[in-house]
């Protein structure tokens, strides 16, 4: 299952500043100061080997060191303010005003609780539409599972979308199907008419699970991308846990309206938050590229450099011929795609689990397991946020991977003790455990930090082949998981989470060589550290 790694691939991003220096010189030479060019030229960092060294680190390199937020003591500062002697505002010390940035977040991330409704609507729907509408339970089986289907239609779909039609219209175009297939599904007299809504569902989650995390690392400075990108993955188990919670309270035509109430919200929303800025660039619309960065960055705020870097980088992939499929296969972009599938490739899907496995392990009702889960998920998923751009995305991996290797593995024990008749009364604490345990981890590192990845490691050129690419994969990886879940628990139920225990496992290992820290680096200067490597 483990994805191979690209041929003399190293193992983590360089840390030389070579390439970098000569990118943005070539753009950006007459408008640095000498300060400014002298960051670029540090010299590269010693490696760390043996037993003592970090983990991520041995026989590895690592990204050079992230340049400082100012050149000078003025940077930051608008002309009229410098003449004023007012005090500039400095990068690390002060990011303009912020309030932009977090109102268009808390905008998009409405896509990412409306991914999270769809997702957890089935399950407590299921007993009033078999009631209602008749259908069996392989039929009602076929509904939860084609909102996959449409998902991966949706994920093919995203990145030339998102391209051509711009990331916000892209995001209206999600949320008018999304309102579509909801209505489909509440006024559905037979299975077809629900399958029908269930697609419809499953495309608009499918293009907004890649355009959000997009949209979110193409607005939002360096020193706080992690964090609010990994609003997505929070808003994606509240969404969950709304439509569990919910969901055993209302009937399931009265449901819908939960699922409703994002995709108006977003529709709404994004009348009042710019367009990405970077996109804005790329397309060639100067004057609403400044206007948006601007809008990002506030109004007090100097976003001279941080508007040249975008476009002398913008201005050096306009250069290079027009992206196609077959450019997924350089080196630079195969290795970009690979770090950004861990928890696709190796981490088991995680919303079917608690109606199956609480009854079967430990006893609890399932739908007291997933309240369990759904308490738990938010806050750690939202720690997961805050340590994101302090600890790093590998840290976080690390950890994770590691806990969803504990418990599956626990999880497993507890059905090989009840096949063979040991330990009776550990049995139910161990699954409830190793069910836990295993959610905790994902939900602060393998749930979130992959999107992050995938959101920031991707050309801008590239984003929308390998960016669908990528969200394509994922629904493929839940979508075959989910199908053959009963079948690997019909085969050997300890196996069945031993097996999950080890692709965990290769996790760790595969994070431990291959995946890149991006912490506190702008995109533009991961691409330049991924151009250099290569």
């Amino acid at each position: 299952m483990a994805l191979p790694a690209p041929p003399r691939m190293a193992a983590t991003l360089p840390s030389s500043a070579v390439a970098p220096a000569l990118l943005l010189r070539r753009h950006t030479g007459a408008s640095l100061s000498s300060r400014c060019r002298r960051r670029w030229q540090r010299p590269a960092a010693r490696r760390r080997e043996g037993p003592g060294a970090p983990l991520g680190m041995r026989g590895a390199r690592e990204l050079p060191p992230a340049a400082p937020d100012r050149c000078s003591g003025a940077r930051g500062a608008t002309p009229a303010a410098a003449a004023a002697g007012e005090a500039p505002y400095r990068g690390s010390e002060a990011q303009g005003s912020l309030w932009m940035v977090l109102l268009a977040t808390a905008v998009v991330v409405c896509g990412s609780l409306e991914f999270g409704t769809c997702v957890g609507y089935s399950a407590p729907a299921q007993a009033g539409i078999v009631g209602d509408i008749g259908l069996s339970n392989s039929e009602y089986g076929v509904f939860a599972s084609v909102l996959a289907i449409g998902a991966m239609i949706g994920a093919l779909t995203s990145g030339r979308l998102a391209d051509v039609l711009g990331r916000k219209m892209t995001m209206r175009f999600a949320a008018v199907v999304g309102i579509f297939g909801w209505l489909t599904v509440y006024f559905a007299k037979d299975a077809i008419m629900l399958y029908a809504g269930r697609v419809l569902l499953g495309y608009c989650t499918g293009v907004l699970s890649y355009v959000v995390p997009v949209f979110i690392s193409e607005i939002a400075p360096k020193d706080i991308r992690g964090g609010l990108a990994t609003s997505n993955q929070l808003f994606i188990c509240l969404g969950c846990s709304a439509a569990y919670i919910i969901g055993a309270l209302l009937s399931w035509r009265s449901l819908v309206v939960v699922g409703l109430v994002p995709c108006v919200v977003l529709l709404v929303g994004l009348f009042f938050i710019p367009e990405s800025p970077r996109w804005l660039a790329n397309i060639g619309r100067e004057k609403e590229f400044h206007a948006s960065l601007q809008k990002f960055r506030g109004k007090d705020y100097d976003i001279s450099e941080e508007a040249t870097e975008i476009k002398g980088y913008i201005e050096s992939n306009h250069r290079l011929p027009k992206a196609r499929i077959q450019d997924l296969f350089q080196r630079e972009n195969i290795y970009a795609v690979t770090v950004s599938e861990p928890d696709r490739l190796f981490s088991p899907d995680k919303t079917r689990y608690p109606q199956l496995l609480f009854p079967e392990t430990s006893g609890f009702s399932g739908k007291l397991g997933i309240t369990l889960i759904g308490i738990i998920q938010i806050p750690i998923t939202l720690v997961g946020a805050l340590l994101m751009d302090r600890s790093g995305r590998r840290a976080l991996l690390l950890v994770s991977s590691s806990g969803t290797f504990l418990g599956c593995f626990l999880t497993g024990f507890s059905f090989y003790f009840k096949a063979q008749g040991l330990y009776s009364q550990l049995v139910p604490s161990l699954a409830l455990c190793g069910i836990l345990v295993y959610y905790a981890a994902y939900s602060v590192g393998m749930g979130p930090v992959p999107w992050v990845i995938m959101s920031e490691i991707f050309s801008i050129n590239m984003k929308a082949i390998a960016g669908g690419l990528v969200t394509l994969v994922s629904w493929i990886g839940s979508f075959a998981i989910s199908y053959s879940f009963n079948f690997l628990m019909g085969w050997n139920p300890a196996g069945t989470f031993f097996l999950f225990s080890a692709a965990s496992l290769v996790t760790v290992l595969f994070v431990a060589k291959l995946v890149p820290e991006t912490k506190g680096r702008t995109l533009e200067e991961i691409q330049a550290s991924l151009q250099a490597s290569t």
